[in-house]
């Protein structure tokens, strides 16, 4: 399949081999302590990797091996050229390698540092005088000076800085500095040297968008999505991008982690330090807890203009202690925040909110190519098998990079088992990234949770809001709206039914699953016919299990054990439908809250059932003629459907209940 069309929203970084951005080159005598010096710190104060050379080894004719090794592993050289330069073999060794192994004239940038460029071209007043004393000392080996002759005229006709065209060595350094940043730029990568991008250019539009970085106010801008969706790698993309147009940066990394590995507050500290590290380019700074910590970021960063990124936030307290309002930093600060929890953000007052989306099918396809294949396009072999991966991760970039490396040049048949293997389980890696959200729900969170995953999905909002409360639990609806702000669940605009990422899903089911590994009657929610149809039918169900739901298409027939449900004292929900049995439940828990059952066997209830519990009650098309014999009290039921119950010959005693919803056929 053609996917050249792709090419306007790909893009790869690609892999970089050098060791340093920069090699600095100069006559330690002349400017070690000055120029060179403060040139250095302004490179690595800008975050430039540069190379220079150690004072101790500066001592006899012959240049250090380690200085060579250095040159071929730096992507450029800046070479000052100052008065004594010439005088030193060592340097002009140095000169004369750069020269050979960094052919491109763009990657040399000379500084003419009170000399001459005519001089050094030419060859007159120190550096003439230097090359002559050479010439006089070396013997035999006039070729090399020869070399280093034409390496000083090569260096001098490149275009370079001429330090007598400067006021000031600090406004020339600061010339330097951003020619070399914007040569180096392209080659920083907070990323993986093998990552693919995919789909990014929209969206980093739209995050441009809510930056706005032309405008003098401060910016607080969240990135949101469920896990794997890509928040960080745009994140670190952006601060590429923009990060040298600030006075400082720094990018906080699994914020989460960081703080978990620790306790609420001391997990901050090491944060702390590191953000006032990038930002004042200082190590070892000192931070005693994270109280003054926040204090001492305040009175450091309150007039500076700073791009921060907050990677993978989850707690309010990580905001209040590293960023908390906007007067904490100069006028023009950009501060990102990502994180899978909207309600974060949300709190803090952050308007300017990006929710991250799945990747495109077009998107898909090339990144599980790329991953797969190690080309753009499916092989045609392995199409409809790639399809059905494709398919699986419905756009989410983790499983969609995780599942592609997996099967690279693995055989088809390992391709077909991997596929078998992912419908009894999901991938661990991705599983394991996307429980994270589970885990910081509250644990009456994850019930409801678990509860819409394995039962509920695609029913109406209020629908769901409605089965939720009659099971019993409390604040039904904000807890709904939670599940939404942590990229849980969503709501369509289009049905406004309840819906959720499918590996969400998956997720869901695996917990579940490890509940109980190898005996569906050790877990709290039976969903799939098979699980559901050995528990019952060999009495293997245990107190654990809170929910079934059985929703077959077609008439099916099963003999349950009729005793099968004498264990399941926590039974609240159980939905059962067009399902043929020959023998009724002898009984019932006393502990459910919503029973469905279309076509039920019996002719009435389990006479030991005590429905106190029991909120809804829809028996269609059974064959009951009476519920029971006597009076049952059920005063929390709201609702009872007998429709099409064709044999019913008596009602219950409606008078003794509270207001209920009985729907006519």
């Amino acid at each position: 399949m053609a996917l050249s069309s792709q090419r306007a929203f790909t893009s790869a970084t690609a892999v970089c081999p050098w060791k340093y951005q920069v090699f600095l080159s100069f006559r330690g005598e002349d400017t070690r302590r000055g120029f060179t010096d403060y040139l250095y710190r302004q490179l690595d104060w800008r975050g430039i990797r540069t190379f220079r050379d150690d004072p101790d080894l500066e001592r006899g004719t012959d240049i250090n091996p380690e200085l060579l090794t250095a040159i071929e592993q730096s992507r450029f050289a800046i070479i000052v050229l100052s008065t004594n330069y010439a005088t030193s073999s060592w340097c002009l060794r140095e000169l004369t390698h750069i020269v050979q192994s960094m052919k491109e004239k763009e990657r040399i940038f000379p500084i003419f540092y009170d000399v001459d460029p005519s001089d050094v071209r030419h060859q007159r007043g120190s550096y003439g005088a230097a090359l002559v004393i050479h010439e006089r000392n070396c013997g035999e080996e006039r070729e090399e000076v020869l070399e280093w002759r034409n390496a000083l005229k090569k260096v001098a006709n490149l275009a370079g800085w001429n330090s007598k065209d400067y006021r000031y060595d600090t406004e020339l350094i600061t010339k330097i500095v951003d020619a070399v940043w914007d040569k180096v730029h392209p080659t920083f990568s907070l990323l993986d040297s093998t990552e693919i991008l995919v789909g990014l250019d929209t969206k980093l539009k739209e995050i441009d968008m809510h930056l706005d970085t032309s405008a003098n106010d401060v910016r607080f801008v969240g990135i949101w999505g469920m896990g794997g969706m890509g928040k960080t790698t745009l994140a670190r993309l952006v601060y590429e991008r923009i990060s040298h147009s600030f006075e400082g940066s720094s990018f906080l990394a699994n914020v989460r982690e960081v703080c978990a590995s620790a306790s609420a507050t001391h997990g901050l500290v090491p944060l702390q330090k590191q953000l006032l590290s990038d930002i004042l380019r200082k190590e070892n700074i000192q931070v005693y807890n994270a109280h003054i910590g926040f204090t001492m970021i305040k009175r450091c960063l309150y007039n500076k203009k700073v791009l921060l990124i907050l990677d993978d936030v989850d707690q309010s307290n990580q905001l209040e202690m590293l960023i908390r309002e906007k007067d904490c930093f100069g006028l023009g600060s950009r501060i990102i925040i990502t994180t899978r929890d909207e309600r974060l953000l949300v709190e803090h007052g952050i308007e300017k909110i990006y929710e991250v989306m799945p990747l495109t099918q077009d998107e898909a396809v090339y990144l599980f190519s790329m991953k797969a294949f190690r080309k753009d396009d499916l092989e045609e072999d392995y199409l409809e098998l790639s399809k059905n991966f494709i398919n699986y991760a419905r756009g989410l970039p983790l499983a969609l990079k995780t599942l592609g490396s997996f099967l690279y040049k693995r055989s088809r048949d390992e391709w077909m088992s991997a596929l078998d293997k992912l419908k009894q389980a999901p991938d661990r890696e991705i599983f394991q990234i996307l429980k994270i959200s589970y885990d910081g729900l509250e644990e009456m969170q994850k019930q409801i949770f678990l509860d819409v995953a394995c039962f509920h999905k695609s029913y109406l909002k209020e629908e769901v809001i409605e089965i939720l409360d009659n099971c019993g639990f409390v604040g039904t609806r904000i807890v709904i709206h939670v599940l939404i702000e942590k990229s849980l669940l969503s709501i369509s605009v289009l049905d406004n039914c309840v819906y959720m990422h499918d590996l969400i899903q998956e997720m869901a089911w695996e917990i579940v699953r490890q509940e109980s590994f190898d005996k569906p009657g050790g877990r709290s929610r039976l969903w799939l016919h098979n699980d559901i149809d050995h528990v019952l039918t060999n009495n293997t169900g245990t107190e654990a299990i809170e929910g079934i739901v059985l929703r077959l298409h077609e008439f099916e027939a099963a003999h349950w054990n009729p005793e099968a449900f004498t264990k399941m004292c926590k039974l609240r929900l159980l939905k059962i439908n067009n399902l043929r049995l020959s023998l009724g439940p002898k009984y019932l828990p006393n502990s459910l809250r919503i029973l469905e059952w279309s076509w039920y066997p019996s002719k009435y209830l389990p006479p030991s059932f005590q429905p106190v519990e029991l909120a809804e009650l829809r028996m269609q098309h059974s064959k009951i003629d009476h519920l029971w014999n006597g009076i049952k009290y059920m005063v929390k039921l709201k609702c009872i459907d007998l429709s099409y119950s064709e044999n019913l010959t008596r009602t219950p005693d409606f008078t003794v209940w509270l207001i209920i919803k009985v729907p006519v056929p």
